[in-house]
């Protein structure tokens, strides 16, 4: 199953850039995983560039209105959408800095909090990274995820 992550605008913070790349070089081994980033603007306009970019995907959009899992939920739900074979792709979608729209929240098969806290797009990115890394030592037995 393909991963697009979908991003307005690209980290500019050292660590957060740091942090996207390391997670990516570590993600490439586990499977195929792509980062769009998109130009960032106001929140009708990265919406809509948002949704075209992952047209055709089953979309996660990231915000903190959304469902909270555990790590252990957030795995079952990426196997159980793999296992059913009808989803090819799944999009992860991080706004700007003005959130999405209720348009593209209504668009997206699910909603999905990484916190309760407003967190700024390259901290939302880095984290959701992580948490992706997470998932796939899960699901292939390496010891990086503790319960």
């Amino acid at each position: 199953m393909r991963i697009l992550i979908v991003v307005a605008g690209k980290p500019a913070l050292k660590f957060t850039r740091g942090a996207v790349e390391e997670y990516l070089k570590r993600l490439a081994r586990h499977g195929n995983y792509e980062l769009k980033i998109i130009k960032a603007g106001d929140s009708e306009s990265v919406s809509k560039r948002l949704l075209d970019a992952s047209a055709g995907s089953y979309r996660f959009a990231l915000d903190e209105r959304g469902s909270t899992p555990t790590t252990r939920e957030f795995s079952s739900q990426l196997e159980a959408l793999e296992t059913e074979g009808i989803v090819k792709s799944v999009a992860f979608l991080i706004g700007a800095s003005d959130g999405h729209t209720e348009h593209l929240r209504q668009s997206c098969d699910r909603c999905l909090s990484l916190s309760k806290l407003t967190l700024q797009h390259e901290f939302a990115l880095a984290i959701l990274l992580e948490q992706l890394y997470r998932v796939a030592s899960i699901r292939s037995g390496s010891p990086y995820h503790r319960d």
